[in-house]
């Protein structure tokens, strides 16, 4: 449960207003279209120009699908990328900009998709990802990486999932999986309490959220099963809600928990823009950490 002690980081206790204000993240930038069609230039002209095998099949859903980017060298190791939306929104290919840099810096690059909401839950998307990562895990020799160096990273939403790979009890959901299958992770702008999230209708209208499946899938009140390292970084100019929710995990898995990037004058978005550029800490950190497992 909470530490009720130590108001930085327990759950607010907010009017629905509150909670609306606080996680409108597009509200808060108000050039969130221009960034979002900016990265879609981007990331088409990434798919024109890198080799890559695109929309592969990991499930039986329409959108089960994932794009994999392979390394230069052989049995490299691999980052998986969730993209966020709140679970109901944007695509995996919106966000291929961030392919160059890691393979350039040697690493497979894997892109997940899933279901949207309202016509999947949480709960659904969340095994989606589960059923993603053990695809990658299971053809790691044909598709030629080392799948004892996987590393899991999302943002918004897909912090929430990246997140989740990492309190996955792997062994319950495949006998064949280790229990460390995640290796390490980086967690960018995340929710990792629920319980806001359903106070705030506009998200909450397509997710369904009760007080009963918000604590179930927030993973700052699950344990951390084998401590994997893990960074998270969150924009300086994001609202209080989201700083309190990153504070939050790095407080609660503390046990993997290595440091938060400093972002001064990011916000809800420029924050991937970072995690792509090969320039900026953010990217340097994810990379270093990586490296390092």
């Amino acid at each position: 449960m909470p530490n009720k002690n130590d108001n930085s980081i327990s759950t607010k206790l907010g009017s629905p207003a509150y909670y609306a204000d606080q996680l409108n993240a597009r509200a808060a930038v108000p050039e969130h279209p221009e960034i979002i069609q900016r990265w879609q230039r981007e990331s088409a002209e990434v798919r024109r120009t890198e080799a890559g095998l695109l929309d592969v099949a990991f499930g039986g859903a329409p959108m089960e699908l994932l794009d994999f980017f392979p390394a230069a060298k052989k049995n490299a190791p691999l980052l998986v990328f969730i993209h966020g939306g709140y679970w109901r929104s944007l695509d995996k290919s919106d966000f291929t900009f961030i392919v160059p840099g890691y393979r350039k810096a040697g690493f497979n690059v894997a892109l997940t998709n899933y279901t949207l909401a309202p016509h999947a839950s949480v709960d659904e998307i969340t095994r989606q990802q589960l059923r993603a990562v053990a695809w990658l895990y299971r053809r790691a020799a044909r598709l030629d990486f080392d799948r004892d160096r996987i590393m899991i990273a999302g943002h918004s939403a897909g912090g929430h999932l990246a997140a989740m790979m990492l309190a996955a009890h792997w062994k319950v959901f495949g006998p064949d999986l280790p229990t460390d299958l995640i290796k390490a992770g980086v967690l960018m702008s995340g929710l990792y309490d629920l319980e806001p999230v359903r106070h705030a209708e506009f998200i909450n209208a397509d997710l369904k959220l009760d007080r009963s499946s918000a604590l179930r899938l927030s993973p700052a009140w699950m344990p951390q099963p084998n401590a994997a390292p893990f960074i998270t970084a969150v924009g300086d100019l994001e609202s209080d809600e989201f700083r309190r929710q990153t504070a939050l995990i790095g407080s609660r898995w503390h046990h993997g928990f290595q440091r938060e990037i400093p972002l001064n004058q990011e916000n809800h978005f420029s924050i991937c823009d970072c995690f792509g550029d090969e320039s900026h800490d953010l990217f340097k950190a994810s990379c270093e950490l990586l490296s390092s497992v």
